[in-house]
């Protein structure tokens, strides 16, 4: 982990030392969380209930916001920090008893589940196609996530938490017919033997004017963790629109 945070800050330094032609950006993203396709859970790995909340507990649909402000130099060198906070909430009650973070939940008795993951990331990424229609470009995340799971009944109230660095890949494609119209997808991705994570969007973009797009599409974030403290894979469904303002 260490080594690649110092490998994105040596090319982000890099990125500036580059060119002084530079431009800001700003991301705003927002809409509903409609479903999500699973969510399952068991803490600890060993010796927790695996359940899986979207199947056995109700979920109501809510809505969500991320930010992104972006600084691009040379139009190749992309630099951003995002913010996407993400807090589901399951209500219900289980079949069976469950075992969740050394604490007994029995079978029929009405619960809240908090779901918080919250996400902070910092990225490089270099447009290696800058013509034409098409930017293409990846690069290198360094993502802090901030995670909770706590159960909620009359009878007990316990939750686990986790905050740890990432460092993923990032990767951008957009595709632009006419001056108006943009198709794009992007995200960061990973996979590993302990987990993985993926954040990825697909969509239509209609620029404005010169300063001003809009978006829509769909944006899913799907991944998880299995490691000897505990075992969670989710996949939560956006419905996304947004504003994109240069600067």
């Amino acid at each position: 982990m260490k080594i690649a945070y110092s490998i994105l800050v040596l090319v982000v330094f890099t990125g500036l030392c580059t060119t002084s032609k530079a431009q800001f950006s700003i991301d705003a993203e927002g809409g509903i969380i409609p479903s999500t396709s699973y969510n399952k859970v068991r803490i600890p790995n060993n010796g927790g209930t695996l359940v899986n909340l979207s199947d056995q507990l109700n979920y109501k649909s809510k809505a969500f916001y991320r930010i992104r402000i972006g600084y691009t130099i040379g139009e190749r060198h992309h630099i951003s920090l995002l913010y996407a906070p993400l807090t589901l909430k399951y209500q219900g009650n289980f079949t069976q008893n469950v075992n969740f973070n050394n604490q007994d939940f029995s079978a029929n008795i009405p619960l809240d589940v908090f779901y918080k993951f919250n996400s902070y990331r910092l990225t490089y990424r270099y447009n290696f196609i800058q013509q034409g229609r098409w930017q293409v470009g990846a690069g290198l995340t360094a993502k802090i996530r901030d995670a909770d799971i706590r159960f909620k009944s009359e009878f007990h109230d316990t939750h686990y938490d986790n905050v740890g660095f990432v460092p993923i890949i990032n990767f951008y494609a957009r595709y632009k017919p006419n001056y108006r119209w943009g198709f794009i997808v992007e995200g960061d991705a990973l996979a590993a033997k302990v987990g993985r994570a993926e954040d990825v969007f697909a969509g239509a973009s209609y620029q404005i004017n010169s300063s001003l797009a809009v978006k829509l599409g769909y944006r899913v974030l799907e991944g998880g963790a299995d490691n000897d403290k505990i075992y969670n894979f989710n996949w939560v469904n956006y419905a996304s629109a947004g504003i994109l303002l240069s600067l």
